[in-house]
C-alpha cells in the first residue's frame, strides 16, 4: 500500500501538475485529523505527529510519545489526495477561466439568457461561466427572455469566490464591437471609427472616416440595402443608428453630425472647443431633436459644446435688445452672441463681465443694465 500510494502521487504530480510536496502537506493535516477523531481526543492542545517517509511511502501517526496505528490511515491518504487534485483542477480551471475573460475586457462575447433576477440578467458564456449583466447596465429596450441568444460588452472580471464577468449591452463599447464583426472594412482597418455617442435604447451617432478614396466610409457600415447596419440594430433592439462621416474640417463635421437638419452658418471658437449654429426656422426642430437628443448626441460625438438657434428668433433677439437706450444693432449683437438673449438676462448682468465684451466698456456696461432695468419696469 504504501509504495501503491507513493507511485499514486507521483502519477498525479505527472498527470495534473500538482507537486507531491502539495500533496503530502494536505495527507498530512488530514491524518493529523483522522488520527484524534479514531483516538476520540478531543483537546486541541493534545500533539499530533504525522510523519511521511518519502522514500518508502510509510505512514506513522502519534499522539505525543505513541504511534496510533489504523487501516483508516491508509484509505483517508488516498481519498484526500484525490481531494487536493480535485480541487487543484477546480482552482486552475478558474483560473484558466478568470484570465481567458481578463484579456476580453473591452470586447464582446455572444451567450445565451438561462435566468432572469430582478436586478441582473445571467448568461451562459459557452458553458464555462456565468456572466452577469446588471439591470443599471442593461438597454432599456432590453427584454430579455430564457434561451435568447445575445451579445454583450466584457466590462469587467472580478475574482470573487471564482471568476464574475460583468457585462454590459449600454455601453457604446458594444456598439463599435458590433461595428466591427458586421462591416469588414473596419475589422481590415481600411474604415475607422472616430468617435461614438450613444443614449442606450434611443439613439447613437457613430463617425466613421475612410483611409481608402475608393472605399465610402458611410456605404461600407450601412451595407447593401442597409443589410450591415440592420443587423446591428437587430441585435440593439431597435435602437436607431445614425452613422456620420468624420471630417477633418470642423465645420463639414457639425453640418454631417446635425443631419438631416440643414445648417445655414456656423460659427467657431476653437480655443473654448464651443459652435454657434445658425439655423432656417424650419430646421431648428430637425437640428435640436426630440427632448434635444441631436444636437445633445452631435456634441458628444464631436466633444465640442454646440449650440443651435434659427436665424429668425437670433434676428428677434437682437431686434428686441435694441429697444434699449444707448445699444445699436452692433452692440446687441454682441450681447446676443455672449448669452445675454433678452432684457432679463442683461439687467442681470454683471457689470465686470459685461465690460469685457467687444465694444462694451465699464462705464458702457453701468449705462446698460441701468436701461435694461430702466425698460423692464415700463413694460
Amino acid at each position: 500500500m504504501n509504495k501503491e500510494f507513493l507511485s499514486m502521487l507521483e502519477q498525479l504530480e505527472r498527470e495534473k501538475g500538482v507537486k507531491k510536496e502539495v500533496l503530502i502537506e494536505a495527507v498530512t493535516h488530514a491524518l493529523s485529523i483522522a488520527a484524534k477523531k479514531i483516538a476520540k481526543i478531543t483537546s486541541f492542545e493534545e500533539d499530533v505527529r504525522v510523519e511521511i517517509d518519502r522514500d518508502k511511502g510509510d505512514i506513522h501517526v502519534y499522539i505525543g510519545e505513541k504511534e496510533i496505528v489504523s487501516k483508516e490511515f491508509g484509505r483517508i491518504a488516498a481519498q484526500t489526495a484525490r481531494q487536493v487534485i480535485i480541487q487543484k483542477i477546480r482552482e486552475a480551471e478558474k483560473e484558466n477561466i478568470y484570465g481567458e475573460f481578463k484579456e476580453k475586457i473591452g470586447s464582446i462575447v455572444g451567450g445565451v439568457v438561462y435566468r432572469v433576477e430582478s436586478r441582473a440578467v445571467i448568461l451562459d458564456l459557452l458553458g464555462k461561466v456565468e456572466g452577469i449583466i446588471p439591470k443599471s447596465f442593461l438597454s432599456p429596450l432590453d427584454k430579455l427572455r430564457m434561451g435568447e441568444r445575445v451579445k454583450a460588452f466584457v466590462f469587467d472580471v472580478k475574482k470573487e469566490k471564482g471568476p464574475q464577468i460583468i457585462l454590459s449591452r449600454r455601453h457604446e463599447g458594444l456598439v463599435k464591437k458590433l461595428f466591427e464583426l458586421e462591416v469588414p472594412e473596419i475589422y481590415e482597418g481600411i474604415v475607422e471609427i472616430k468617435s461614438i455617442a450613444r443614449e442606450a435604447g434611443e439613439r447613437t451617432k457613430i463617425a466613421v472616416f475612410s483611409k481608402d478614396e475608393k472605399v465610402d466610409s458611410v456605404g461600407a457600415c450601412v451595407g447593401i440595402r442597409g443589410s450591415r447596419v440592420k443587423s446591428i440594430i437587430e441585435e440593439l433592439r431597435g435602437e436607431k443608428i445614425d452613422i456620420v462621416r468624420w471630417s477633418e474640417d470642423i465645420k463639414e463635421f457639425i453640418k454631417a453630425a446635425l443631419a438631416p437638419a440643414v445648417v445655414s452658418k456656423i460659427e467657431l471658437d476653437r480655443d473654448n472647443k464651443r459652435a454657434k449654429v445658425l439655423v432656417a426656422n424650419d430646421q431648428l426642430s430637425l437640428a435640436i431633436g426630440r427632448r434635444g437628443q441631436n444636437v445633445r448626441l452631435a456634441s458628444k460625438l464631436l466633444k465640442w459644446e454646440i449650440d443651435v438657434r434659427s436665424k429668425e428668433a437670433l434676428e428677434d433677439e437682437i431686434k428686441n435688445l435694441g429697444k434699449i437706450k444707448s445699444i445699436g444693432k452692433k452692440i446687441a449683437s454682441v450681447l446676443v452672441d455672449a448669452g445675454y438673449r433678452n432684457m432679463e438676462a442683461v439687467a442681470k448682468a454683471d457689470e465686470k463681465v459685461l465690460s469685457k465684451l467687444k465694444g462694451i466698456g465699464l462705464k458702457k456696461a453701468k449705462s446698460i443694465i441701468k436701461e435694461a432695468n430702466k425698460a423692464i419696469g415700463e413694460k
